[in-house]
């Protein structure tokens, strides 16, 4: 069973992306320790970074018209599910308590989020056609790769503390 295009699975990445960097800068201004701050900018510099590729690899595929009741209206509904559901969502920056906020944990954080991505395109992939899921299997290595930076920066806030 098809449902979603991997132009659809990209149009997630993005705004997962999108999300991601909202979220980092969001818990970057709640937060007292400076080391932290600079942390989780960095983190949504990443996603802009990240958004990019994604955008990049959109770019190179044909989009396929879904039909639908007014314009944008599939899109929308996932969207919002994204929004609601998946990884980054509005009550994810009340999984952190700011005031016990440090480096470590939050790259914990940022490394668990990551890993919640790659489920989300694990899952999501099997949902794309075959012909389809080389694209997909492109973003869930991007996802690892944030995750492997994510924990030399770890190794390296652990090494100065």
């Amino acid at each position: 069973m098809n449902i979603f295009g991997a132009q659809d699975i990209l149009d997630f990445a993005v705004r997962i992306e999108e999300n991601g960097e909202t979220f980092y800068r969001r818990v970057a201004r709640a937060i007292d320790d400076r080391d932290a701050q600079q942390l989780f900018n960095d983190l949504a510099n990443e996603e802009v970074q990240h958004k990019k590729v994604f955008q990049e690899l959109s770019s190179t595929i044909t989009r396929i018209e879904l039909p639908e009741s007014y314009p944008g209206e599939f899109l929308e509904y996932l969207y919002n599910y994204i929004d609601g559901k998946v990884v980054f969502t509005e009550s994810a920056t009340h999984e952190i308590a700011p005031e016990r906020l440090n480096p470590a944990s939050a790259i914990d954080f940022a490394i668990q989020k990551e890993y919640d991505s790659i489920l989300y395109y694990q899952e999501i992939k099997e949902l794309v056609a075959e012909n389809e899921r080389n694209l997909i299997d492109r973003i869930i290595q991007e996802e690892r790769k944030h995750v492997a930076h994510l924990s030399e920066l770890k190794k390296q806030v652990r090494k100065n503390n």
